[in-house]
């Protein structure tokens, strides 16, 4: 191979503040070079020395990533006289020549505008303020990454590749839909068999899925108010009507619900955001209804696994006797959000035809993920997260309690079984809008109101605090100041 001069150092970089390992970052840095700048095989790369010396990093960092590079075909060794360009470099990029101008399409005119949704935002640089009341975030410092890591190690294991690395169609994976069947699901008093289970990417896909078997436009939908807002967006997306029902602190009244009621979207055991548990009474009134009403209950059980006051009440599902419940569960909440896994369980019939709809949109969830999460369960591993988030978790909610007792601030709604956030009101005539936006300037994130409601009102009090991701030692000063915050917009005011 002939050698056609050199590629500069300085067209390479690294950033420290970056999480990517710095080694992860050269190697990317270099592909992006050598792809970009269609260099010529024999082009000569910087000398390690040279490299290293201009990013400020180990010799040796430089001389792993050549040596990777060079394992995978971007780059050559050169006996005694460093790397050069290789001339097997994978994926070289093409040529495109500027396309001629042409008439724009409309996609205004034809697509639905899902952006202007209800929906929750969160800002996603979160962990970089002091006090982020956020809920539904993991906090990685209660999480045994080198349980999960060993978990991963074995699904990703020579043994077990070849069955993880099949397309499965639309069969999920034995071990953890054994787990769910014999130890989660009976721990909310429900029998499956693993025909009656369907593995999802997380509660979200789960609930989407079942609206969109579900759904009827001459039946109505009943879901709470403040509620879930994506309850209400995917059901609109389907066309079914919405009847927003009423809810006090036992839940929804099922005496209320309208006679041409379809199908009751609920979240029994925490209700979205308030956090209130439906009562035992209401839970059977509600089933009632559903048999003489001839509807479904569709039940997202989320939260339960935070029962650090007393123990969880009994799902629907559990009490249901007429196969009127379709239940979504899901480990995203209870171990990090980023792993989007989640499942339904209902009779065999809707299950088969939920799958059937899920393979026209993907097969199923990664397998190997499953698998890894499924040993994780298996191993133990999961019951122990629980008891030492569960412990975690009642000593944030008392720190949090207790200063909240010193602010203007009054909470709301709780669930009583424990949970892992508040509900809470901030004073007259202080919109919890303006009151997140006045707090962020001081590092502080707090979920406002508006998008549970149907209609907000002109001022919206209410607020979500979240204490998942929070730091213990945070929490005191954080309350203080939204207390603080909350009194001097009320003066104002």
């Amino acid at each position: 191979m002939s050698l056609t001069g050199q590629i500069s150092a300085e067209m390479f970089f690294v950033d420290r503040l970056r999480p990517e390992p710095l080694q992860m970052q050269l190697a990317a840095s270099i592909i992006s070079a050598i792809l970009d700048t269609r260099a010529q095989p024999g082009t000569r790369m910087p000398s390690t020395r040279a490299l290293a010396a201009h990013l400020g990093i180990s010799r040796l960092t430089v001389t792993l990533v050549y040596q990777e590079l060079a394992a995978q075909g971007y780059l050559t060794s050169l006996p005694r006289s460093g790397f050069a360009i290789s001339e097997k470099v994978p994926h070289r990029r093409l040529d495109q020549a500027d396309p001629a101008p042409a008439v724009q399409v409309d996609w205004a005119a034809r697509l639905p505008d899902l952006t202007s949704r209800r929906q929750i935002h969160k800002p996603l640089d979160w962990r970089s303020y002091p006090y982020p009341f956020i809920y539904g975030q993991a906090d990685p410092r209660l999480f045994n990454h080198v349980a999960w890591r060993d978990c991963a190690r074995r699904a990703l294991g020579a043994r077990e590749f070849a069955e993880l690395a099949d397309d499965r169609l639309t069969q999920d994976d034995p071990v953890l839909v054994d787990y769910i069947c014999r130890n989660t699901l009976p721990r909310r008093g429900i029998r499956a068999r693993p025909e009656e289970v369907l593995i999802t990417l997380g509660a979200q896909n789960a609930l989407w899925i079942a609206i969109r078997l579900l759904a009827r436009q001459d039946r109505m939908a009943v879901m709470e108010d403040p509620g879930f807002p994506d309850f209400a967006e995917t059901l609109r997306l389907h066309g079914m009507p919405i009847h927003y029902g009423r809810s006090d602190a036992e839940g929804l009244e099922p005496a209320d619900l309208p006679a041409t009621t379809g199908l009751v979207l609920v979240t029994p055991s925490h209700s979205i955001p308030a956090g209130l548990t439906m009562t035992l009474e209401r839970r059977n009134a509600l089933l009632a209804a559903a048999q003489a009403g001839d509807f479904i209950v569709i039940e997202d059980d989320y939260d339960f696994e935070m029962s650090f006051l007393e123990p969880p009440s009994p799902s629907l599902k559990s009490l249901d006797r007429a196969g009127r419940v379709i239940y979504v569960g899901s480990f995203s909440k209870s171990l990090f959000p980023g792993l989007r896994i989640g499942y339904l369980v209902g009779p065999e019939p809707f299950i088969r035809q939920a799958r059937a709809l899920r393979a026209m949109m993907l097969r199923h969830a990664p397998a190997h993920m499953q698998r890894v999460t499924g040993y994780f369960l298996a191993l133990g591993h999961y019951d122990a997260h629980m008891v030492r988030r569960r412990e975690v978790f009642r000593k944030r909610r008392e720190t949090m309690v207790a200063a909240l007792a010193e602010t203007p601030v009054q909470i709301v709604g709780a669930a009583k079984h424990g949970g892992s956030s508040l509900w809470v009101a901030a004073p007259e005539g202080v919109d919890s809008g303006a009151l997140a936006r006045a707090l962020r300037d001081q590092g502080v994130l707090i979920e406002p109101g508006h998008p549970f409601y149907r209609s907000p009102p002109a001022v919206c009090q209410t607020f979500r605090l979240g204490y998942a991701s929070i730091a213990d030692g945070a929490i005191a000063e954080g309350i203080a100041r939204i207390g603080r915050m909350a009194a001097q917009l009320a003066r104002e005011s």
